[in-house]
């Protein structure tokens, strides 16, 4: 079975001098970059992708998408995505690793932000006329910071990515229960801490009553926190961050299925296909049928 590729910052660079970040217009990407991204791949740094113009799909983990002007999409290493767009395709991307960020920011990691910290987190915000104008407007800014060499280049460069950032996590939270309140930030955070356990223990551990456990919360509040912050129950979460992996594995790895089963901790391969199916429609050999390279 294909692997997918794993793409790396500085095959996209072409000599500019700011190392870990890489910044350009989706029309001269796709020009200079279109060998690599033909097919299904995945990164080893945090993408921002803004399109102004023009339409498609961006499929992000297996998760399919429309793209249209106003479509600001958010990539974290490792993930796997693919696009199909139109010849009149505009916008801007940037790239930057996670050492570039932090270690400018030391007491804000990229996780933070909703969007690159959490697997269930919605990969694309789509922007109204106002918004787009003025995500537009510090893109161009960022664009003009990367091609001069004046002093504090990087911490300019640095500045512009936070307010992006910042605002689009203020834009994901608009309409939530979680947006304001000191009761839905620390939903938040508690959320945040039950992704970071699920990271942990997902291939050995898939009941509530463990996460909450360690949490030391009961199952009951541990849902709500789930329903509240992501829109799924606290078993959905568990189960998608499973099936992910499995998606994964068979993309990766030229291993059986009963393999791969065994692997995330299933010892009866019929439950774990009832389990895959039950979550992503279909079944592990639909799958690799529909997304073998």
């Amino acid at each position: 079975m294909s692997s997918i590729s794993v793409l790396h910052i500085d095959l996209f660079q072409s000599g500019r001098n700011v190392p870990d970040f890489y910044f350009n217009t989706m029309k001269e990407h796709l020009v200079v970059g279109h060998r690599h991204i033909e097919k299904p791949h995945r990164h080893d740094f945090y993408a921002t992708v803004l399109f102004t113009a023009g339409e498609g799909t961006h499929e992000i983990d297996f998760q399919k998408y429309d793209v249209s002007a106003g479509s600001l999409f958010f990539l974290s290493p490792g993930q796997v995505h693919s696009w199909e767009l139109s010849e009149d395709i505009e916008g801007y991307i940037f790239f930057c690793s996670q050492e570039f960020y932090e270690t400018h920011y030391v007491n804000q990691k990229l996780r933070n932000f909703p969007f690159f910290g959490s697997v269930s987190f919605p990969r694309k915000l789509q922007l109204d006329e106002m918004e787009l104008k003025k995500n537009i407007h510090l893109f161009q800014e960022l664009e003009k910071e990367y091609q001069v060499k004046d002093i504090m280049k990087e911490s300019f460069i640095l500045s512009l990515m936070s307010q992006i950032f910042i605002n689009s996590a203020r834009l994901f939270s608009k309409d939530s229960e979680t947006s304001q309140s000191s009761a839905g930030i620390s939903y938040f955070k508690h959320y945040q801490d039950f992704e970071v356990l699920i990271e942990k223990y997902f291939q050995e551990q898939k009941s509530i009553a463990y996460y909450a456990s360690l949490l030391g919360m009961t199952p009951k509040h541990l849902n709500r926190i789930a329903r509240t912050v992501v829109q799924k129950t606290a078993t959905d979460v568990i189960t998608g961050r499973i099936v992910l992996e499995a998606k994964r594995m068979l993309m990766y790895l030229d291993e059986s299925l009963v393999e791969v089963a065994f692997r995330l901790g299933y010892e009866e391969y019929s439950y774990f296909v009832r389990v895959f199916r039950k979550h992503s429609g279909m079944t592990p050999t639909q799958f690799i049928k529909k997304y073998k390279v």
